[in-house]
């Protein structure tokens, strides 16, 4: 019944924190630890490729980066879509979630086609991650809902968090 609430958008009354659905705040740490991993992978991505084994020059380093980054945010279609039609949001988060770990795991692997692998499993798992996590927030509250923005605003300052305290560790 809670999934079909959930699922539906209608909320279901359960428990609370500071007025808002206790979901919102797992997603939002979920997020700002999603954000953390793009925002330090992009910092450090360049880095890695041309100082680190790879040893590329900075135009080559710039196009793999260039590519990266272009297909990060291009996957989240193909992933909402596949959530929609097929695996459902939260499926697909934990999928995404999953992805992306093994993907920074992979990336400790000193070796080409490792870490283009691991760079693959990234890009998939954003594609996955990104779009329906979002989808969830407003899922978790009630259809006209006035704590719903805030509920987003909340949710938008884990990702804000994230990407900030990335480049200060």
């Amino acid at each position: 019944m809670r999934a079909a609430a959930l699922a539906s958008g209608t909320g279901d009354g359960g428990p609370t924190l500071f007025g808002h659905p206790t979901g919102l705040f797992n997603l939002f740490f979920a997020e700002m630890w999603e954000r953390f991993s793009y925002s330090g992978m992009r910092a450090l991505l360049v880095f890695y490729m041309t100082k680190g084994f790879l040893g590329y020059n900075d135009g080559r380093a710039y196009t793999v980066y260039g590519a990266y980054t272009a297909l990060v945010y291009m996957t989240p279609f193909l992933g909402g879509m596949l959530a929609d039609r097929l695996l459902g949001q939260r499926i697909a988060v934990i999928i995404g979630g999953v992805l992306m770990a093994m993907g920074h795991l992979v990336m400790t692997v000193e070796h080409a086609l490792a870490f283009y692998f691991a760079l693959s499993l990234l890009i998939v798992g954003n594609g996955f991650f990104k779009p329906n996590i979002s989808s969830m927030v407003g899922a978790l509250y009630p259809a006209g809902s006035h704590r719903r923005d805030g509920g987003f605003t909340i949710f938008y300052m884990g990702v804000n968090l994230g990407a900030a305290m990335s480049p200060l560790l």
